[in-house]
């Protein structure tokens, strides 16, 4: 996931691991410089064959040709949907717009969102129930922790500060 705290997007889509995927975000990012960023991203995924999705309404991700949109909004979407959840109430509105991928947040403490009580894993299993094969986990994960939610058996796991270019390969 990128934002304006994560370093180079496009650097870090260059040193991903293959099957990958970026949920492009940069939300306080002014909307030219935005969409430059998002294209110089979207040539490195393109290339390295990684999904990309765009934060923001399933029409405007259509347009700058993301794979899909990150956004729970109720609007029709052509492509692939991504949706953030983190409560109950989420997640069913994530069933309700058809997500492909549900971001359930945060697992562990996290610098992301301080004082955010996290999860643990047991509330992680109640949360996301027989939707586990669509969910992507992320707070406070690493390779390491990651692999203590292996009997979940979860789609995957994001991050946004352990994929700084200076952490990323110790981390990972």
């Amino acid at each position: 996931m990128t934002d304006e705290r994560g370093g180079d997007p496009v650097a870090i889509a260059r040193v991903l691991p293959k099957g990958s995927g970026i949920v492009f975000r940069h939300h306080a990012t002014r909307a030219a410089a935005r969409r430059r960023l998002f294209d110089g991203v979207r040539r490195v995924a393109r290339a390295r064959r990684l999904v990309l999705f765009l934060a923001g309404p399933p029409m405007q991700a259509l347009a700058w040709r993301a794979d899909g949109a990150h956004h729970r909004s109720l609007l029709v979407s052509k492509g692939l949907r991504s949706v953030a959840v983190h409560n109950c109430r989420e997640r069913v509105l994530a069933q309700r717009v058809g997500a492909n991928l549900i971001f359930v947040s945060p697992v562990f403490a996290t610098v992301s969102h301080p004082g955010k009580t996290p999860l643990g894993a047991a509330r992680l299993g109640i949360l996301i129930g027989a939707q586990r094969r669509q969910a992507i986990v992320v707070g406070g994960l690493n390779a390491g922790s990651f692999k203590r939610l292996n009997r979940m058996k979860v789609f995957g796991w994001a991050a946004i500060d352990t994929f700084k270019l200076g952490q990323m390969r110790s981390r990972t």
